[in-house]
């Protein structure tokens, strides 16, 4: 696909309104509504600056992780499913394809999304949207403390998405486009999948520590830029209001890191635009193309990690019954299924 030269990206930090304490569902997905017109205001206002501002065209946005709802906290399944759980052909997604298309952007973000095909299961989702308002990929995060992932239930999941699903890639008019959610940017192979898929640009949807010190999502996010030669777009919660926690725990570091591992651009406190930032496709496809000791990307040896990544850890389909069949899992399995993982590890001399 024929790509634009250079355009900007913006990693937009804006408040989380959770919506945990709403009363009913029906003012769950009021909220949740009135977050995506929200939204689709600083999205509006934010291109008019950097246009004027800079002269750069906003192609890209990248929204905070679970950006309409907060995450559970206590909430059982079946009611987060009801309040926070988005339909592929739901109002919410309608609404924010709106917004893509009325800016003129491509919009990425982080929800929850509920699935006919796993009852009573649902999962945490990175999504794309383009500028003609048409969502163009689709990532379910695979690592996760204590929500379902397709890892989860592989084996029903291959069967009805297949393994293209699992790691996607985007070919757009901006490049190739992929996103990775939350602390998965602590993975180095998730990255690396996309990255050997032909990612040029990781779009982070996040809700991190706020620190003036070094976090271990900072030194990912350029850990990851560097060794993989792609661009990380990862965007912050400015706070999360209506939670019992301080509400600027989850606030800052909204950044730009370019394919060197430099960041570009970063937001500091609060609401802000200003973690914006020139995408340059054409010099990070020069530089990937070049033979150098720099080029990590080229250099991988890849057969020589095939047997170590062979071995058991973390059990796929867990939340599969001996007859295949789903169950709901409790905060208890999570760590039950941990405890059993680590156990294991020290049986093999591992920790």
């Amino acid at each position: 696909m024929s790509t634009s030269s250079t355009w900007a990206a913006v990693a937009l930090q804006m408040r989380c309104d959770a919506i945990n304490r709403c009363a009913t569902a029906e003012d769950a997905r009021a909220q949740m509504l009135r977050s995506v017109q929200r939204c689709g205001d600083l999205i509006q206002g934010t291109r008019a600056f950097v246009g004027t501002f800079s002269g750069d065209q906003v192609r890209l946005v990248v929204l905070p992780e679970y950006f309409l709802s907060s995450f559970p906290m206590g909430d059982t399944p079946d009611r987060w499913l009801a309040y926070a759980c988005l339909a592929d052909d739901g109002p919410e997604y309608e609404a924010l394809s709106q917004v893509a298309q009325q800016n003129g952007v491509y919009l990425s973000g982080n929800v929850y999304e509920s699935d006919p095909h796993f009852p009573g299961l649902y999962f945490q989702a990175s999504f794309i949207i383009s500028d003609s308002g048409e969502r163009v990929l689709r990532y379910r995060r695979l690592v996760s403390m204590f929500a379902p992932t397709p890892h989860d239930v592989l084996d029903r999941y291959l069967d009805v998405y297949g393994a293209d699903s699992l790691f996607p890639v985007v070919d757009t008019e901006l490049g190739r486009l992929a996103c990775v959610a939350s602390e998965e940017i602590l993975y180095p192979e998730i990255t690396r999948a996309l990255a050997l898929n032909g990612a040029e640009v990781i779009c982070h949807s996040s809700s991190e520590v706020g620190s003036p010190l070094a976090t271990p999502k900072n030194i990912a996010k350029q850990a990851r830029a560097y060794e993989n030669m792609l661009y990380v777009v990862s965007a912050n919660s400015a706070g999360i209001e209506g939670i019992p926690f301080p509400a600027a725990s989850t606030d800052g570091h909204s950044q730009v890191v370019d394919y060197k591992g430099r960041p570009l651009a970063e937001a500091g406190s609060g609401e802000s635009m200003c973690a914006v930032a020139e995408i340059d496709i054409a010099a990070l496809r020069r530089t990937r193309a070049k033979p150098a000791m720099t080029n990590l990307l080229a250099r991988q040896r890849l057969d020589l990690f095939q047997e170590t990544y062979r071995k058991e850890h973390y059990p796929a389909n867990n939340l599969l019954d001996e007859a295949g069949e789903l169950r709901q899992p409790g905060r208890a399995h999570y760590l039950d299924t941990q405890a059993q993982v680590i156990a294991d590890l020290q049986a093999r001399g591992v920790i």
